[in-house]
């Protein structure tokens, strides 16, 4: 039953779509690994039509904002990870160290004895940001996504909401 699936795509590429289609064509317990924190409203506003849009499908939500790795080891079935950027964002406001969270989902990744969907942004594929903050953040992006690609089993590459199968 294992294996990884890392799903990549820019904002509203229809990657979070492509993902729980995945997840839901799999008769397996689920379980929704959710990494945001609402930091203002409209963020809030965003968390809650998430939560409903999977309301009745069979999720299990777990919130792990900060150690989605912790979550991981502690589901069974179908896992879907939603998603990899927010986590990044919430370790950098926190200001947690990011390679070392990003190996250890590695190592929980490759331990895991479940079925797990990843969600990440492809970020470099625009301008380079302005600000030292924002390109870090873009290069700490790229370097996960590098390393979340190579532990996975098969990768998607989604644009205009039609996904492309790069790995696997």
């Amino acid at each position: 039953m294992s294996g990884v699936t890392l799903v990549l795509g820019g904002a509203r590429s229809g990657k979070s779509s492509f993902a729980e289609q995945l997840a839901e064509s799999r008769a397996l317990p689920r379980t929704y690994i959710a990494t945001a924190e609402a930091f203002d409203d409209e963020m809030a506003v965003r968390i809650a039509r998430h939560r409903e849009a999977r309301s009745g499908k069979g999720w299990q939500t777990v919130e792990a904002p900060l150690d989605p790795a912790a979550a991981l080891r502690a589901a069974r079935g179908l896992v879907l990870i939603d998603c990899i950027t927010v986590w990044l964002g919430n370790l950098m406001h926190h200001e947690r160290p990011i390679a070392p969270a990003v190996e250890d989902l590695c190592s929980a990744l490759a331990d895991s004895v479940s079925r797990v969907i990843m969600v990440s942004n492809e970020v470099g594929l625009s301008i380079v940001p302005e600000n030292a903050m924002a390109r870090r953040f873009r290069d700490e992006q790229g370097l996960a996504n590098q390393r979340l690609a190579a532990a996975a089993d098969e990768v998607f590459l989604v644009t205009a909401g039609i996904p492309m199968r790069i790995k696997g």
